[in-house]
């Protein structure tokens, strides 16, 4: 087989040579051969289909470092390295949705329209008398010796952590109580901000205290008055019931869930897939795992939040969680009917609920 020159082999993967040159660098896409004497770098055509893949997941924004982990699967594995691929694309479209959120709270702060989308329509005298009511609570079930989750319900904020490892329960009780802090002092526009902090401070400590294995997973809802700022890190999970309707609001940061997303697993074959609980984002120390999803939510009265951790909803079906969201009459009796399904379920992990109603008074 005939070598081709950097020009010709640029021409033919749609690369350009100084691209080349960085890709050999980075030993990315290695020349099949360097002249001794001239340094020219010379190619085969059986490198085309890895240059034409990487100049095509170039295009898509992906990292170099994910280039490399994926070209290299798919000279192995290609259907594995599309799964990859599409697991990465559709953790693309999840993080623009919420920086979409983001840039429209920032349109509506600086253009005076604060209330946003959705929400002005609702009255001034209806928005200052609408308020939460609240509960939560936490249970060891009856396999784990001790229980790492720690719940939280106030005025404007509900928390749920599920904490691992060691030093599992200092994690999540840290997460929460980072939160709890900014309860009262922060507000308005500051909330996504201070949010943010208090994760980069929790990971912090834990990178600073943990016995190297422990961290804890983390959502939240700060409630601003007509509109709820989430944070979430990790497989604890937030629903919502409005109009009769039950729906997910946040998204696992889990394997499992990147290959469901990649079209690779179905939501039921990922309940007994062995690696179920492998968290691709946690506050573990490590900054690289601690990106958190941040997000404003609309509140409407009448509208229920459900916060948990993994041990409801693994055990809980989903048919069981709408019909306790639906028919349970106050935040506290939804809470104590989840986590008795929870247990009766066998309890086989910690579980943790916080419920809140925005009501109108």
């Amino acid at each position: 087989m005939g070598e081709l020159t950097i020009g010709a082999f640029a021409r033919a993967s749609r690369l350009s040579p100084k691209a080349l040159r960085l890709y050999d660098e980075l030993g990315l896409l290695t020349p099949a051969r360097v002249d001794g004497t001239t340094g020219y770098r010379y190619y085969v055509e059986a490198q085309l289909p890895r240059a034409r893949l990487v100049a095509w997941l170039r295009r898509v924004g992906m990292p170099l470092a994910r280039i490399g982990e994926v070209c290299d699967l798919y000279e192995t594995d290609p259907p594995a390295a599309g799964l990859v691929i599409g697991a990465y694309w559709a953790r693309v479209e999840t993080e623009t949705a919420a920086r979409r959120d983001l840039v429209t709270f920032l349109v509506d702060q600086l253009s005076g329209n604060p209330a946003g989308k959705g929400v002005e329509e609702m009255s001034d005298r209806a928005m200052s008398e609408m308020r939460m009511r609240y509960a939560a609570g936490t249970d060891r079930g009856l396999v784990r010796p001790v229980n790492q989750d720690t719940a939280y319900a106030g005025s404007r904020l509900l928390a749920v952590a599920d904490g691992f490892g060691a030093d599992g329960a200092r994690a999540s009780g840290a997460a929460v109580d980072a939160l709890v802090a900014l309860e009262e002092s922060v507000r308005g526009a500051d909330v996504l901000n201070g949010l943010a902090d208090a994760v980069d401070r929790v990971n912090r400590v834990n990178q600073e205290g943990s016995s190297g294995d422990s961290g804890t997973t983390l959502t939240a809802m700060l409630w601003t008055g007509s509109r709820l700022a989430l944070v979430h890190v990790g497989d604890t999970r937030a629903y919502l019931l409005r109009g009769g309707e039950v729906s997910r609001i946040t998204h696992d940061h889990t394997l499992v869930q990147s290959m469901i997303d990649a079209g690779g697993l179905t939501a039921e074959e990922a309940t007994s897939h062995p690696q179920r609980a492998l968290l691709l984002r946690a506050l573990d120390g490590r900054a690289d795992h601690a990106r958190p999803d941040l997000r404003l939510h609309d509140v409407v009265p009448g509208d229920r939040y459900l916060l948990c951790s993994d041990g409801l909803f693994t055990v809980v079906g989903p048919d069981d969680i709408r019909h306790v969201l639906r028919t349970a009459a106050e935040p506290a009796d939804a809470v104590s009917e989840l986590i008795a399904l929870a247990l009766a379920g066998g309890g086989p992990d910690n579980v943790a609920c916080a419920v809140a109603d925005a009501v109108t008074v």
